[in-house]
């Protein structure tokens, strides 16, 4: 599962990370409690028609899956587990065709009791940046369009296992441009795709490592998503 996580780099610095253009993002702020239904940075590509141009941006997007054809719903759709992601109607067609890499810092999980919950901060172990798949969809309200993302989940492979039993797809540097690709897929591709993320992930997965942090970061409401200090080890 991926219910919160921090993305700490600034747009000109995922920019040059993920050798994009810029995109419309001018407010982002490095964050450290990013939660769902927050704007957060996704990178997708994109076929411009006059040119036949593929163009790599970076962009924000509601974390709240949200499809034109979808009612409203009280509940976030947040994350897309990828043993359905080719064959539920919510997802499918956004993962032939609009594929998203989310960048995060690290991701938070929490185990014990409700009320006296400890948070884990889940992270690459060499410090860098982790780019979680993920699916977008773009809907109109009103006069503005709004784009909406949800991260790719598979059973945890990485430290969280011994915390939680899901964790997001994280992806190596050398499948981004295949995994953005903005070619439709049919059935064979969906399943081919579906292979490289679980074969992806399996490598990353072994890289995760986590320490306890502040039991402030429990509640989303309360705490500055703006404080840097979340994410440090917790003092024993």
């Amino acid at each position: 599962m991926c219910g919160r996580f921090a993305m700490d780099d600034t747009v000109n610095e995922l920019i040059t990370e993920f050798v994009a253009a810029g995109g419309d993002l001018r407010d982002w702020r490095p964050t450290y409690s990013l939660a769902p239904t927050d704007v957060v940075p996704i990178v997708r590509e994109r076929l411009d028609k006059a040119t036949g141009e593929v163009r790599r941006s970076v962009d924000g997007a509601t974390w709240d899956f949200h499809p034109a054809f979808m009612r409203d719903s009280k509940r976030p759709n947040f994350n897309a587990r990828i043993e359905t992601v080719t064959s539920n109607g919510l997802w499918k067609g956004a993962f032939a065709s609009s594929r998203a890499i989310v960048p995060m810092r690290g991701y938070y999980e929490w185990t014990g009791e409700a009320g006296s919950k400890r948070a884990h901060f889940l992270h690459s172990g060499d410090g860098g940046l982790l780019a979680a798949a993920g699916i977008y969809t773009i809907r109109k309200i009103g006069e503005e369009w709004q784009v909406s993302t949800a991260i790719i989940t598979r059973e945890a492979r990485d430290a969280s296992g011994e915390i939680h039993d899901r964790m997001p797809v994280f992806l190596e540097r050398d499948v981004w441009e295949e995994f953005l690709t903005p070619d439709k897929l049919d059935d064979d591709g969906k399943q081919h795709m579906v292979q490289l993320l679980t074969a992806e992930s399996e490598k990353v997965a072994g890289t995760i490592v986590g320490y306890e942090v502040d039991p402030r970061v429990n509640n989303s409401r309360t705490v500055d998503p703006l404080d840097s200090s979340l994410i440090e080890p917790l003092a024993s």
